[in-house]
């Protein structure tokens, strides 16, 4: 049977001359009023953002082709409004207020339930949804790919600036989500039963409102029978968002497939690596999952690729992927790529290259 998937990307809509967060609600409109994209758009939790939420997908060429028509239509309502959609992990700028929250009930119950923490929780994020047989399974699948969550982090870091500034890691919402009461890897579980009696438990501690709001990079869905990879900053390109859903499809396959024990991994090693992966991203070394050691950056991807390639074959996905990968390899991540255009020509540069890939 072919492994269903969806996609959630969150579109963040700033301002052309300073490049931080604005009103979306006039882009949220245009988008919703599109024929084709307009049943899957949804608000997120700030005003300033505009979410796509995917049809079920058998096809990577049917998840690029409904994320380039909502591409389109976004970039379309920022024509008419005169803003820029900003495909990043953060903005470059934020503004200097408390950022407006979509109103609605539970929305405001999380802002007050956070107090301060909200003021910088100005972020964007890609989340991959695949298809799992049942809950057993799912918690059998998400122990065996825990260990590659910091690789995938690195894969998809988009979000070097903040405030303006370089803040010298290439996925600085990951730093930023690590404020909230739960976030990074999840722990082991002993089964289904063990994990929702772990989740139950957390409800209502810290800022945890409902099983929603833990902000583990993977989890368990509670409404689709998927497991949720929520460990990606939303991309620059749709084609690697797309890639990074395909590499999580794989990862899933192999694990029901290839029933093997799991890595055995220590949480303080895999929760430093993550972290050490949010820093360096895919530019220098990092935490090999079988080995523990930090490796070189291409050495780690090139094992991954390894290890989920009987399963792109199997799909049909294991050209795409590999082209895909070298193309990201070669050129860089969304980090990379937001440096270079500030490097060559700081603010203009940036404007430039997500008005290029706003649409792409």
């Amino acid at each position: 049977m072919l492994t269903t998937f969806g996609i959630e990307e969150e579109t963040m809509l700033v301002d052309r001359a300073s490049l931080a967060p604005v009103d979306g609600d006039a882009v949220f409109h245009a988008v919703r009023a599109d024929p084709l994209s307009g049943p899957f758009v949804s608000r997120e939790y700030l005003a300033s953002q505009v979410e796509f939420s995917s049809p079920v997908y058998t096809s990577l060429q049917d998840a690029s082709d409904g994320l380039a028509r909502f591409r389109a239509a976004v970039a379309g309502g920022c024509s008419e409004s005169g803003v820029l959609a900003w495909n990043g992990g953060v903005p470059f700028r934020t503004v200097g207020r408390r950022p407006r929250v979509t109103r609605s009930p539970r929305y405001e119950g999380i802002s007050r339930g956070f107090g301060a923490v909200v003021d910088d929780h100005q972020i964007s994020a890609l989340h991959v949804h695949v298809g799992v047989p049942n809950r057993a399974e799912g918690v059998r699948v998400m122990n065996a790919v825990r260990p590659w969550l910091p690789v995938l982090l690195a894969l998809g870091g988009n979000s070097p600036f903040w405030r303006g500034s370089d803040t010298g890691f290439a996925s600085w919402r990951s730093i930023l989500m690590s404020r909230w009461t739960t976030n990074g890897c999840p722990p082991s579980f002993d089964g289904p039963g063990d994990y929702d009696a772990r989740l139950a438990r957390l409800v209502g501690v810290g800022g945890t409102a409902d099983a929603a709001t833990v902000a583990w990079n993977l989890r368990l869905s509670e409404t689709h029978p998927t497991i949720e990879f929520r460990v990606f900053d939303a991309q620059l390109e749709s084609w690697q968002s797309v890639l990074l859903a395909a590499i999580c499809r794989a990862l899933v396959v192999t694990a029901l497939d290839e029933p093997r024990p799991e890595i055995a991994i220590h949480p303080e090693l895999l929760d430093a690596a993550a972290w050490h992966a949010a820093r360096d991203g895919l530019s220098a070394r990092l935490v090999h999952p079988v080995t523990g050691s930090l490796e070189s950056a291409a050495d780690v991807v090139a094992e991954l690729l390894r290890r989920i390639t009987p399963a792109l074959q199997h799909l049909g996905d294991a050209a795409s992927v590999d082209d895909r990968l070298q193309q990201l390899l070669r050129e860089g991540t969304g980090a990379m790529m937001q440096r270079a255009a500030h490097a060559k020509a700081g603010i203009e540069g940036l404007r430039a290259l997500t008005s290029t890939a706003a649409g792409s």
